[in-house]
């Protein structure tokens, strides 16, 4: 039960990435995000992912379970082009300010 809880944690999560990354493209600016949080999330995943590495259990049935290592791997990007967004984003806040002065 409680691998299937932890699957539908990270498909959750899964769903929401994409989205956060969408609206970060399209709102070209840093105002409303937290460099923090997404270094934050994205520790934890880094975290999450080495824990199954580590945890023999895990490991011995991974052939049948290689799917939640998958979605960790899958968020873990999803956290990583929100953070290279926040970067761009960040330059363009910088540049608007250049200009308006």
């Amino acid at each position: 039960m409680a691998e299937i809880l932890e699957v539908i944690m990270i498909v959750s999560f899964g769903f929401s990435w994409p989205m956060n990354v969408v609206k970060s493209y399209r709102a070209r600016t840093t105002k409303g995000k937290s460099l923090a949080f997404l270094c934050l999330i994205f520790f934890g995943y880094i975290a999450g992912i080495a824990s199954k590495f580590m945890n023999p259990v895990y490991m011995a049935s991974f052939a049948s379970k290689w799917y939640v290592l998958f979605f960790y791997i899958l968020n873990l990007l999803m956290v990583g082009v929100d953070l290279l967004l926040y970067v761009r984003n960040r330059k363009l806040d910088q540049q608007r300010a250049k200009e308006t002065v």
